[in-house]
């Protein structure tokens, strides 16, 4: 399934403040929050809706409200800066937690929790994580989700490297993806280039 690459000059003006070596942790964060605002705006606008009945100060008129749920799925732990900005514009959503850790001599994701409730009424589910690299970490996200979750799912990352994407296609061509940009491609350790570092790190003061 194709990329969506946002080209909304938001976007633009945040991945600069999050690729800036510079940048503050907070400032970092706020970032990921404008992005991850903007990426969700563009991955709802087919949301199922259901009409209801609104009663306003003058009249009755018709309104609109979800079809089913929606879930939040942040891979810890970078995904976690990307969760309040959604909940502001969808505060029922429900939010599910993957835990991944990339070993870094083979590069593959090791879960280490998981916490996925019976899904319910989900309509889909989004699955947050800043940085789309090898796309070990999404495969094995999504592999475990679709346990659980067999509807529809997107993917929102800042930004995604062709390799990422290429894994990711192979695995789940059925899954959209919502990115900030494409970058050139991966170092030898798994690193995007020219990146933003690690996202995780950064959000959270931990960087050395």
């Amino acid at each position: 399934m194709p990329v969506r690459v946002c080209a909304h000059p938001l976007c633009a003006i945040a991945l600069c403040t999050l690729r800036d070596r510079s940048s503050s942790a907070s400032a970092f964060r706020d970032a990921l929050t404008s992005l991850a605002t903007v990426l969700a705006v563009e991955a709802l606008t087919d949301l199922p809706l259901v009409p209801v009945g609104v009663a306003t100060p003058l009249a009755s008129t018709t309104g609109a409200r979800m079809a089913g749920k929606l879930a939040l799925v942040p891979v810890l732990r970078a995904g976690l800066g990307m969760v309040d900005p959604i909940l502001r514009l969808v505060p029922e959503a429900s939010v599910w937690h993957i835990g991944l850790a990339r070993d870094e001599q083979t590069l593959r994701p090791t879960q280490y929790y998981a916490r996925l409730p019976d899904p319910g009424a989900i309509a889909r589910a989004l699955v947050l994580d800043p940085m789309l690299a090898t796309g070990g970490s999404a495969v094995a996200t999504l592999d475990r989700l679709k346990t659980v979750h067999p509807g529809p799912i997107a993917l929102l990352c800042a930004i995604a490297a062709p390799e990422g994407i290429d894994r990711l296609n192979g695995a789940h061509p059925d899954v959209r993806v919502f990115c900030g940009a494409i970058d050139r491609g991966l170092t030898d350790r798994g690193f995007i280039t020219p990146g933003l570092g690690d996202a995780g790190d950064r959000q959270f003061g931990t960087a050395e």
